[in-house]
């Protein structure tokens, strides 16, 4: 468990998990289902018999959701794009890739494998339903599951970014411009303006159904969908945000950010020492660890924190250092955006900087971003 996400098991590798939210919507599905289509469309079971079948059918809904984002996965895995985790939330499910993919024609084929799954996945279960015509519970069920996975295969093809068919947007607009922070910028500014429309319908529907000019269930239809609009606008929000950052960053080198005068750690010395002299004095999350004026690891407060502190005057620095790996270091002309990927990739917040074998800087996450502040780049 990580803050508020479940891990319930792994596929291809990648950590599948689950959202606090998930069990909120899991819940409603499941009572919406066992309570009103089940009964309206299988009359004369019992009552635990629905809300059996309710659960049955809201996981195979879930289940359909992580298909689709295995289908993405799956591509994003060939092009050798490492997908952190699938997490299934309240609106759905996010597969997290760690980097973004190498050209538009990667971001077009990644995009489109989740709906491909879903219309696939649709086709079969609507064939399913044709064939259980004896087996009323199979036709419902495979009528339902089809018609959410050809919905959601279409719903995911709008092209409004961070969905499926905004992302398809952004490979067109990456492979005319050849600029990939234009494009997510313009992609998202079409995310915007769809999450602008979804909330207007949305609320359009829970006013005629309040003033009686609509039935009463679309009400909370409509409720449903402003929540699905506003949440894609702000994702897409966010999303616009961060490639003007990359943007802004990706123009800018190591050497324009970096700390110059950097404080290191002689690894013979006590941890204890390294707390009083160094953290405490000097208020940094971290040192590299120099021996005989080259770079041998780097030494952090997490590093800090695990022996006891009766442990701290006997143990050395270089007991408890990460050892120095490339992982851990970039030149001064590396591309700053590159530098912040490789830190997020690495699971560190900050490099050496090396030039020649010899440590002539140190770039961090948090003075990246406070140099994007200080420039108003960053809200």
């Amino acid at each position: 468990m990580n803050g508020r996400d479940w891990q319930i098991g792994r596929i291809l590798g990648i950590p599948i998990k689950v959202h606090v939210s998930w069990f909120l919507v899991f819940g409603f599905v499941t009572w919406s289902l066992s309570t009103g289509y089940l009964p309206e469309t299988v009359p004369g079971l019992s009552i635990p018999r629905y809300w059996f079948m309710g659960g049955v059918a809201a996981l195979l809904l879930f289940g359909s959701v992580l298909l689709h984002e295995l289908g993405h996965s799956y591509v994003a895995l060939r092009y050798r794009i490492p997908i952190e985790q699938i997490t299934l939330f309240i609106f759905g499910g996010v597969a997290q890739m760690n980097r973004e993919p190498p050209g538009p024609r990667a971001e077009f084929l990644i995009a489109i494998a989740g709906p491909i799954v879903s219309f696939v996945l649709g086709g079969l279960l609507f064939g399913l339903a044709a064939a259980a015509h004896a087996k009323p519970g199979l036709v419902a069920l495979g009528s339902l599951l089809g018609f959410v996975n050809l919905n959601l295969g279409l719903f995911n093809l709008i092209p409004g970014f961070p969905l499926d068919g905004g992302r398809v947007l952004r490979a067109g607009l990456w492979a005319w411009s050849g600029d990939f922070y234009q494009a997510t910028r313009h992609a998202s500014v079409a995310g915007q303006g769809f999450g602008v429309l979804f909330a207007l319908f949305g609320a359009v529907l829970v006013i005629g159904a309040a003033l009686g000019s609509m039935p009463g269930p679309l009400a909370a239809n409509g409720g449903w969908i402003v929540l699905i609009g506003l949440f894609l606008f702000a994702v897409a929000r966010g999303s616009r945000r961060q490639a003007a950052l990359r943007a802004s960053l990706a123009k800018m080198v190591v050497g324009d950010l970096m700390v110059r005068d950097v404080v290191t750690v002689s690894p013979d010395l006590s941890v204890e020492e390294a707390v009083s002299q160094l953290f405490l004095r000097h208020g940094y999350g971290g040192f590299p660890v120099c021996e005989d004026g080259h770079v041998i690891g780097m030494v952090t407060i997490r590093d800090v924190q695990p022996p006891p502190q009766s442990l701290w005057p006997s143990r050395r620095v270089r007991d408890i250092m990460q050892p120095w790996s490339n992982a851990m270091e970039v030149t001064p002309d590396t591309p700053a955006i590159t530098a912040l990927e490789q830190m997020l990739r690495e699971g560190q917040s900050r490099l050496a900087v090396v030039q020649d074998g010899l440590l002539v800087g140190l770039v961090t996450r948090s003075g990246i971003s406070r140099f994007l502040q200080l420039r108003g780049l960053q809200r």
